[in-house]
């Protein structure tokens, strides 16, 4: 990606409460639903079986099984139709996609557990991590300032 691109992209970025999950995570995304003229928040739990794209233009891909049937949902990252994000348990899984879950039935579906997974409750820092600096610099230099004032 250019230059002028990344930036563009980097200041259209406004939701910065994304946690860290990975592939193999189980999660459960609350999305906004409209129906008419009221508005509800439904909650999608499943595992993440991919995640593609980057920048706003990030995707993820979570699969649940609903009555012996799988569905599976693509989210925008980006989209202010999801709400928020949950991360239920780390997936210990050495794969990108998993899509091989696809073919399996019952309990071949499922995902070992990540017990030392560090990623827990974090939220990304790479979401925010080139706008933090410039604000952490802002108040180391009213502290200059203000000692030179005194001195």
């Amino acid at each position: 990606m250019t230059g002028f691109a990344h930036e563009l992209e980097r200041r259209e970025v406004i939701k910065t409460d994304i946690p860290v999950f990975h592939v193999g995570d189980s999660v459960d995304v609350h999305v906004r639903i409209k129906e008419g003229d009221k508005e509800r928040i439904q909650i999608f739990s499943g595992i993440c079986i991919a995640r593609k794209g980057g920048g706003l233009r990030e995707t993820f891909t979570v699969r649940r099984i609903v009555e012996g049937e799988g569905v599976e949902r693509i989210f925008p990252l980006h989209s202010p139709n999801v709400t928020k994000i949950e991360v239920k348990r780390a997936g210990k899984v050495r794969r990108a996609k998993l899509y091989y879950l696809r073919e399996r039935v019952g309990k071949s579906t499922r995902i070992a557990e990540k017990l030392n997974a560090t990623h827990m409750g974090k939220l990304d820092d790479r979401r925010t991590a080139d706008e933090q600096p410039a604000k952490a610099a802002e108040p180391a230099k009213e502290e200059a300032a203000e000692a030179k004032a005194e001195s």
